[in-house]
């Protein structure tokens, strides 16, 4: 299947470059990836203008090959500026890890990480990968936080710190040794540098139309403000940090409680097991008479309140609209295109997989959702649509299968009373 063709910004010590990567992508059988460049050399442009010009008059370079090339000449300039999910500051990965390895900074090396290996794979950078290669943290940074909590945690985050601190100048001398910049046809660059400046332009003049922009109904703002000082008193679910959520399958419907401790999901169960029931109701029952002590979500403080209420008969369990998750029909629509899938639908599926994921240590989620995978380049272009950015080309029959096999698993996770 062909995928993007993605403007990336690498910044390195020779400065910040504009290039183009091919997320890996299936043709006659073989999985392929690749950058824009020629034989050993990563070819790197100061600017998208630069880029533009280089990709609408030369022919031979290691992209020329890839299904969706025949696109990219007629990109506009804007569209061949990478957008903020694709700009890897790799000079300042030192200074990313001298904060705490919270859920930010966790994300932002992990794609810088995962960017690299693909460069060093595709450059046949072999020194690149030692270094990689030389601390474990660098293998489960797509886990989240989870793998650095705790004192084994501490020590995997300062191992990982101290390769960076002692090792990273040599990634960064490898990258740097085979970006080059090639010439480019002088008159095209005339041509998309006037584009880049009347983009520039374009968007100045926009940012100061906004900041003039006033409220055109000064009595609706008030009505606004006023709504807003009348908050509804918080909830007992609020109060006490747990939420219940209800999970919508192929036929069937369950209802369990979540919540999240220092940003990290836990679920009402254990060994990676979901305790389930089919109805509110259900759930009631059993958190009034099972035995809960080696439950997960025992741990938390407030547990105790929720139990009280179980027992005496007061728990209310209405589950809020943003505790729905709707994981039904969601494989289909993924086959038939972007167009058919609901966004806030998608978000949400993603959201509970997610977590019932890093909750049970498992990395097949984080994984496929990935977006150097096929799965994970499709859902976020859906999530974060871009107009930079080509749509994924169809058939969608690989990326619905995977998310199937997600939603599976995450079902036979459930367990049910």
């Amino acid at each position: 299947m062909a995928q993007d063709i993605v403007p990336i910004e690498l910044g390195l010590p020779q400065g910040d470059v504009v290039t183009l990567w091919a997320p890996r992508w299936r043709e006659d059988g073989e999985e392929w990836e690749a950058f824009l460049g020629h034989e050993d050399d990563l070819y790197g442009f100061p600017d998208a203008a630069h880029l533009a010009a280089f990709v609408r008059t030369t022919e031979e370079h290691d992209l020329s090959d890839h299904p969706a090339w025949h696109l990219v000449p007629a990109l506009s300039v804007a569209e061949l500026m990478p957008d903020d999910a694709h700009q890897y500051d790799l000079v300042g990965v030192p200074e990313l890890v001298a904060d705490e390895p919270d859920t930010w900074v966790i994300s932002e090396l992990a794609d810088i990480v995962a960017i690299v290996r693909s460069l060093a794979d595709v450059c046949e950078l072999d020194e690149v990968h030692e270094v990689l290669n030389s601390a474990d943290g660098f293998s489960v940074l797509d886990q989240g936080t989870f793998p650095f909590t705790g004192r084994d945690g501490e020590r995997l985050w300062t191992d990982l710190a101290e390769t960076i601190a002692e090792r990273w100048d040599e990634v960064l001398d490898a990258l740097d040794s085979v970006v080059t910049a090639p010439e480019v046809d002088e008159t095209a660059l005339e041509k998309s540098a006037e584009e880049l400046v009347a983009f520039h332009a374009e968007a100045a003049e926009a940012a100061a139309e906004d900041d003039d922009l006033e409220p055109v109904d000064a009595e609706a703002d008030d009505d606004a403000v006023e709504a807003a000082e009348e908050e509804a008193p918080p909830t007992f679910w609020s109060e006490v940090g747990i939420d219940p959520i209800k999970i919508i399958t192929d036929g069937s419907e369950y209802y369990t409680l979540r919540c999240y401790l220092d940003d990290e999901p836990i679920f009402l169960g254990s060994d990676g097991k979901i305790d389930v029931a089919t109805s509110a109701r259900g759930l009631a029952k059993f958190l009034a008479n099972g035995d809960h002590s080696e439950n997960d979500i025992a741990e938390v403080s407030t547990w105790d309140a929720v139990a009280a209420k179980a027992t005496d008969g007061s728990l209310d369990l209405e589950v809020e609209t943003d505790n729905t998750y709707v994981l039904q029909g969601l494989g289909d629509d993924l086959a038939e295109g972007v167009d058919a899938v609901d966004p806030v639908q998608l978000d949400l599926a993603v959201e509970l997989l997610t977590d019932t994921a890093d909750w049970a240590g498992d990395e097949s989620v984080g994984e496929a959702l990935n977006q150097s995978e096929s799965l994970g380049w499709l859902v976020s272009f859906i999530l974060a649509p871009d107009p930079t950015r080509m749509a994924p080309s169809a058939p969608f029959d690989k990326e619905s299968a995977t998310w199937n096999k997600l939603v599976q698993d995450f079902e036979d996770r459930l367990r049910t009373h």
